[in-house]
């Protein structure tokens, strides 16, 4: 387990560009060093944003697109192409503009697919995928993905994994479908807390003051059950990235006076 680090920028717009840039980097560095890199995108207003600055990044030419895997956190089971789906969103935000290989985007089930209106069926089947993808160093049944970003709820929600619900208890598999979810859609499908924790980084992102409180119940030490964003955390860096309002409520002694 990674002890948390928290980085804070003045603004939303200030934290997703710098996200944006810190995301070009590690992707770079790994297909330097690898070959290759996977990155594990999230939905919301903040994981969108940080797509949208890395559409507009002029840095963005230095990523070499074909060499990206792209995975999802979680998704709400909608039909292919529904508006409210994070895999439209991505599309539109950023992965329509950039020379990805088809074969390493990684969406999650729709609800008109081949698993139909199950939505624990959709799950065991992006658990295959996963599985499939894991070379025998990640020493597990999802690959070690390079970066893995979370949005953080009001409720301290991450991914699909919500307070108290079954989802957020799972030990054994790495995806589940998510029914009963406290905001809309009901029924979704998400990543576990083992399947996240694979992860070399994992990137919380907050943005807001309705985000103020979550981030202070995580980072005061509540447990993972009740607070789920507490159990998530990458092998070799958890990393918090807040603007100033997100942060308000946290003891600035817990983040560098450097933070923008």
């Amino acid at each position: 387990m990674s002890a948390p680090q928290l980085v804070v920028h003045r603004d939303k717009e200030l934290m997703a560009q710098a996200a944006a840039a810190r995301l070009i980097t590690k992707i770079v560095d790994a297909q330097a060093a690898r070959g290759h890199a996977s990155v594990v995108l999230t939905g919301g207003r903040n994981g969108n944003g940080l797509l949208a600055a890395l559409a507009e990044a002029p840095a963005r030419d230095a990523i070499d697109w074909s060499r990206l895997e792209l995975w999802w956190g979680d998704e709400r089971f909608l039909p292919e192409g529904d508006p409210e789906r994070n895999v439209t969103q991505a599309r539109q935000a950023l992965l329509d503009s950039v020379p990805l290989d088809p074969s390493l985007v990684h969406a999650m089930p729709a609800s008109d697919g081949p698993c139909g209106s199950d939505a624990d069926a959709a799950a065991a089947s992006y658990a295959d995928e996963l599985a499939a993808a894991a070379r025998p160093e990640d020493h597990g049944p999802v690959p070690t993905f390079d970066v893995l970003m979370l949005g953080v709820g009001p409720d301290t929600h991450v991914a699909s994994l919500f307070p108290e619900l079954p989802a957020v208890r799972e030990t054994e598999r790495t995806v589940v479908g998510v029914h009963g979810a406290p905001k809309p859609p009901p029924t979704r499908i998400s990543l576990t807390l083992p399947a996240i924790r694979a992860a070399r980084e994992v990137w919380l992102l907050a943005a807001g003051e309705d985000k103020a409180e979550a981030a202070e119940i995580v980072l005061s030490g509540a447990g993972e059950i009740q607070a789920p964003a507490a159990g998530a955390y990458g092998r070799s860096r958890t990393l918090w990235l807040l603007d100033a309002a997100a942060a308000s409520r946290l003891p600035r002694a817990l983040y560098p006076p450097a933070s923008p």
